[in-house]
């Protein structure tokens, strides 16, 4: 070309070369982000992965992960779906079933019954269901005068404490309308629909919402006992899920958040705020809270604890496991390599658990076994990230930043036999609210849940300890009228738990 100069050619061939390996890095990186959709939208959500295609990776070596088999994410799915399909349930009818027989005759014996003589039988079963019923309790107080002095006043029964005077639904069906939208996860609308097109009882969904809650205020002490008990042991789980709630005025909805704060080994309590900032930690935990705080990557609890002296924050590995596990695709023999060393500290874990091992014996298992694990996965990650062998923003690079960036707190099980590997027992709690919220999109107005965080508190306990939450809510909101303060503690669920150790859950309703 007349004109361009040998230097001008060369500079523009550079900067086309650098912008060309600029676009292959962002293809790149949006391949990853494509192919983690794809697995999160069809794939498995379990993390577990198939021990021969482990090894198999495990033999290319670090040095070759191109030559790693090649798959797409929607046949790595559909291979897992094969893989994980679960196998048929035996039949089996609880021996704890109320027997209906039904007797059935042939028409020979019907029709002279006296001409034939019973030899035995032949019973088969059948699992039947009769659809719950609505009922009306009434009671009755009859007066009585006296024989002996008939012109006195006569007397009549006082009535049964209530949580409303005049009140219309009783306990059961309070605790039916709690269990329906808190644990089946029915809006109010559907239920008003249900009550209304299957027992022709009409409950507008306005009051329901009344009684509600009335139900949320009447828990509110047993609300504050769950949560002093669950805040005295030195050691919580915290963890946030926002939840859309009604801004009035607007016309539009806000995001709030319910914080989930759980004691392993004990209960788990909800509390509504409308903000996610590290200010709303001040209400979920109390002013003189000692002791450790397991939490994920989030900067709001570094900031809360940079505030606080005495309290120690520690990572989560679930976490950290999972983001290796995105980026597998990038180079499946690192990523590979790693989950198998996390692996090895939860097979640890795991047998401690099923061991029934005290904490202070943990500790020093750990300390043998699990630390030197560790620090082979710190020397790796640093050695990785040193070289730059990943970009910052690839998923690789993400996974090995985020890590190290939390190692320390990640480290902090390690040292004392309480803390757990993970903080799954806290999101395991916020799954309730994350199933709810496909079904009644928003919770009204901000008050609406500080309701909800108490009665999703309440059957969360209940679930924990494998009580039936009908029974439970039944049994409480006939006593609660009647209760004093002193008799709060003995209403909680794990109090109600251990009253009724060998009755059926049936006969304590």
């Amino acid at each position: 070309m007349k004109g361009v100069s040998k230097k001008q050619l060369l500079e523009e061939n550079r900067a086309l070369k650098a912008a060309l390996e600029k676009e292959r890095a962002e293809n790149a990186l949006l391949r990853q982000k494509v192919d983690l959709l794809i697995r999160k939208v069809f794939g498995s959500s379990s993390e577990k992965l198939d021990p021969a295609q482990l090894e198999k990776f495990l033999q290319q070596g670090e040095n070759s992960p191109g030559k790693a088999p090649a798959s797409s994410a929607l046949e790595e799915a559909e291979s897992q779906r094969s893989r994980h399909r679960p196998a048929p349930k035996e039949k089996h009818l609880p021996d704890n079933l109320p027997v209906v027989e039904e007797v059935i005759d042939p028409e020979e014996v019907k029709a002279a019954p006296e001409q034939w003589r019973c030899i035995g039988r032949e019973v088969s079963e059948q699992l039947d269901y009769e659809p719950a019923r609505f009922l009306r309790r009434r009671l009755v107080r009859r007066k009585y005068v006296s024989r002996q002095n008939p012109l006195e006043a006569p007397v009549i029964a006082e009535l049964p404490p209530m949580l409303q005077e005049r009140s219309i639904p009783a306990a059961g069906l309070l605790a039916q309308i709690i269990v329906s939208k808190y644990v089946d996860h029915l809006p109010l609308y559907r239920q008003e629909q249900i009550y209304w097109t299957r027992h022709q009882v009409w409950l507008p969904r306005q009051s329901q919402a009344r009684w509600v809650g009335m139900v949320a205020d009447w828990f509110q002490p047993i609300y504050h006992a769950i949560r002093s008990g669950v805040m005295a042991g030195g050691y919580v789980q915290v963890d946030e899920t926002p939840v859309r709630y009604l801004a009035p005025g607007n016309g539009k909805t806000k995001t709030g958040y319910f914080w989930t704060t759980s004691r392993p080994g004990g209960d788990a309590v909800y509390r509504w705020e409308t903000s996610r900032a590290a200010a709303c930690l001040d209400k979920v935990l109390p002013v003189d809270f000692k002791g450790t705080v397991q939490c994920d990557g989030y900067t709001a609890y570094p900031s809360f604890a940079r505030r606080k002296k005495h309290i120690q924050l520690a990572a989560c590995w679930a976490h950290a496991r999972r983001k290796f596990y995105e980026a597998r695709e990038q180079d499946p023999g690192i990523a590979n390599w790693l989950l198998r060393q996390i692996g090895h500290l939860y097979r640890i874990e795991r047998e401690l658990r099923e061991s029934k091992t005290v904490a202070t014996l943990r500790a020093v298992a750990r300390a043998h076994q699990s630390r030197p694990i560790y620090w082979r996965l710190h020397r790796l990650l640093t050695q990785l990230k040193t070289r730059r062998r990943y970009l910052p923003r690839s998923r690789m690079g993400l996974a090995i930043e985020y890590t190290l960036n939390l190692w320390s707190l990640l480290g902090v099980y390690l040292d004392d036999g309480r803390i757990e590997i993970d903080q799954n027992l806290v999101e395991n709690a916020i799954r309730p609210t994350a199933l709810g919220k496909k079904n009644w999109l928003f919770i009204g107005e901000a008050e609406a849940g500080e309701r909800s965080a108490i009665l999703y508190t309440i059957v969360e306990c209940c679930r924990r300890r494998g009580l039936d939450p009908y029974a439970y809510l039944r049994h409480v909101l006939t006593r609660l009228p009647s209760a004093t303060n002193w008799q709060i503690k003995d209403l909680t669920p794990e109090a109600w738990a251990h009253s009724i150790p060998s009755l059926s859950l049936a006969q304590a309703a």
